[in-house]
């Protein structure tokens, strides 16, 4: 019997509160794609068996054998061992040590490429979205954390041997607050939903946040980007404060990083810029164009991510296509 021809790529995106992986063609057709949940702080075995099986479903779903597959892409949170596909720490899942790589290879028997997530994101936007053409994009994504990514004349800025550009684990301020890593004042801390959702909760409380206690009260795990925004939009103002506080705290961020790389376009994206565009952006926008050298203010541009979701799943698969077609 002849060999099956190896032409579908599967990508796999991991996120802090989803499981995105899709099935593309050579030319980048979609042929099938399959969401679930994450369980919150799940062990990682269980983890990384609900993440093969949610690939075999994909296949089985779309008539695709195993055999077909030329690799697969995954972004996970975190740190990642670039040389063995491993995800070192994800503090948000709680998995440490996790030779992903490893066992999506055993189980498909196709080359597999790991990278960090928001790497994945910010190449999907280099190579399909609001970053393409650019000569050095960075991204950064606030979320549950906050991550962030640099596209390099082409190639995903990377550590010897290890991910790199922790952005929200930066310092920016002398503030004692923390986000569960020991450095105080950090981008995360400072900057992610969490951090915001933490303070909404806490004004919910005291009846400064009258719309946010009705809709969702101050459960931190109801306190998304949607219910911020719409708490926002119905007149919660120190809702309004903090979600600029945070942006600001992110626009410093911004700062620093031109003032190290010089990109010529950041990428902001996540759940928070997708509910709140226009305020999250342009806050950012503001703070980085009063807070640099002047020689760089005209350098850079400052735009939201336009892939949504899909920007991860289609780094991880492109990235993946590159190396695997780049190593034959």
């Amino acid at each position: 019997m002849a060999a099956m021809e190896k032409n579908v790529w599967i990508g796999f995106d991991l996120g802090g509160t989803k499981m995105l992986t899709v099935a593309y063609q050579d030319d980048w057709t979609v042929i099938g794609r399959r969401r679930r949940k994450t369980r919150g702080r799940e062990g990682a075995e269980s983890g990384v068996g609900r993440i093969i099986t949610t690939i075999h479903r994909l296949l089985t779903e779309n008539d695709i054998e195993p055999e077909q597959i030329a690799g697969i892409g995954i972004g996970c949170p975190g740190p990642i061992d670039l040389d063995n596909g491993c995800i070192l720490t994800t503090p948000n899942l709680g998995w440490d040590d996790v030779e992903i790589g490893k066992s999506l290879k055993q189980e498909f028997g196709c080359s597999v490429k790991v990278i960090n997530d928001v790497d994945a994101g910010v190449f999907g936007e280099y190579q399909f979205g609001s970053a393409k053409g650019s000569r050095c994009a960075v991204g950064i994504f606030p979320g549950t954390g906050v991550g962030g990514g640099c596209v390099y004349e082409g190639r995903i800025l990377q550590g010897a041997g290890i991910s790199c550009m922790e952005v929200g684990h930066t310092r920016i301020s002398s503030s004692t607050r923390s986000s569960g890593y020991k450095l105080p004042g950090t981008v995360e801390a400072e900057g992610s939903r969490l951090a915001i959702a933490a303070e909404a909760a806490k004004a919910a409380h005291r009846g400064d946040a009258p719309h946010l206690l009705q809709t969702v009260g101050t459960d931190l795990a109801e306190i998304r980007s949607g219910a911020l925004a719409e708490a926002i939009a119905n007149g919660d103002k120190v809702v309004r404060d903090l979600v600029e506080e945070a942006s600001v705290a992110i626009g410093f961020a911004v700062v620093n990083i031109v003032h190290l790389l010089a990109p010529d376009k950041i990428v902001l994206g996540g759940g928070l810029v997708e509910a709140m565009e226009d305020l999250v952006v342009g806050t950012i926008r503001k703070t980085a164009r009063e807070s640099v050298m002047s020689v760089y203010r005209d350098r850079f541009e400052i735009v939201a991510a336009k892939l949504g979701d899909d920007a991860g799943v289609l780094g991880a698969t492109a990235w993946a296509k590159q190396e695997i077609t780049r190593q034959q």
